[in-house]
């Protein structure tokens, strides 16, 4: 199998659509591969050259915040400092750039061991969002700032004004209890369920509550994370 410009994935992979699908074509094909190169991967498939994406992630994280926040500078200009670092952080946080990466279809792309390719939920979210990170590094490592700057800005840049009206900028346990205070008069409460993994990889399950009603389950690589995961998916569950 060959990818557009002749040069074969060591994957077998054709990224060839997905390019289609970004409107950008990769000078280099072998930059498109690694974005989507887990770690995992490369334990089950060795092959001289080959490279996974965390360099990538770590170029393209610093990417899109640069990116991020000249669009809001310019976007609000009368927005203090402390305003606008929270609307970047809504905006590249793992949620909103895992969203972005699922609608792109990437998920299909991966490139997982076997075990890593079972998970799901807030494991793969993490791993989509780090893809995507390693995809805007790859874009910029191939063609420079201006077009990851594009495609960043065709893919985040128009959920900014739902997170400025609807004050998603507002951490989820904030507004959590703020909405069900002020609707139900009650504070939530979180209880961890569950812990598992070593001291340098634990994974905590906390379950969100509202009066005695369990509302939704969260994970996370600590309780705080976990108590955040679980109250995003309680204000979806709620509707708020």
């Amino acid at each position: 199998m060959r990818l557009r410009g002749g040069v074969k994935s060591k994957s077998g992979m054709n990224f060839a659509d997905f390019e289609t699908k970004i409107g950008y074509e990769f000078n280099n094909k072998r930059l498109v591969e690694q974005a989507f190169t887990h770690r995992s991967y490369l334990n089950e498939n060795r092959a001289e050259g080959r490279e996974h994406n965390e360099r990538l992630e770590f170029l393209g994280d610093a990417v899109l915040e640069l990116a991020v926040t000249e669009f809001l500078y310019a976007k609000y200009p009368e927005r203090p400092e402390g305003d606008l670092t929270a609307y970047r952080a809504a905006l590249v946080n793992t949620q909103s750039i895992s969203d972005a990466a699922t609608k792109l279809g990437m998920n299909e792309y991966l490139l997982l061991s076997r075990g890593e390719a079972r998970d799901t939920g807030r494991a793969r979210q993490i791993i989509l969002a780090n893809a995507f990170e390693a995809l805007i590094g790859a874009i910029y490592i191939d063609s420079g700032y201006a077009a990851a700057q594009k495609f960043i800005e065709a893919q985040l840049f128009h959920k900014t004004d739902e997170v400025v009206e609807k004050r998603l900028w507002q951490d989820a346990k904030s507004r959590l209890q703020e909405i069900a205070q002020s609707l139900l008069g009650v504070t939530p409460t979180y209880e961890v369920s569950s812990q598992s993994g070593p001291d340098h990889d634990k994974r905590f399950v906390v379950v969100a509550h509202i009066g005695r009603e369990k509302i939704a389950t969260g994970e996370g690589r600590s309780k705080q994370e976990a108590e955040q995961d679980a109250a995003q998916k309680a204000l979806a569950a709620k509707g708020w």
